[in-house]
């Protein structure tokens, strides 16, 4: 079996990218696409400590959050669509259309 401090390994690097994509890009696509990579980076951990402990109340949170993960990205992927039509362009910093 593999040891869990690798898994825990793996999902800081992944966060760590992720959170590299949200602080550094201004494309809603790309910032969307780093946000589930944080995402899974948690999910992994859940999987981890849940595979280390015996017990699978971690993969049901895991199920949880994918599935509110979904419903995010398909907000999100609707409100870059709508402002693409207006604005023709997906960069975060032009989308000043979406406040009040």
């Amino acid at each position: 079996m593999i040891q869990i401090e690798l898994f825990l390994l793996l999902s800081a690097i992944l966060f760590v990218v992720g959170l590299y994509g949200v602080l550094t890009t201004n494309r809603g696509i790309v910032m969307l696409m780093s946000i589930e990579i944080m995402l899974n980076a948690g999910n992994l951990n859940l999987i981890a400590f849940a595979a280390y402990w015996g017990s699978a109340l971690g993969q049901v949170f895991v199920i949880f959050s994918l599935a509110i993960a979904a419903a995010e990205v398909a907000v999100g992927i609707a409100l870059l669509l709508n402002v693409y039509k207006v604005k023709k362009t997906t960069k975060i910093d032009d989308m000043t259309i979406l406040r009040w």
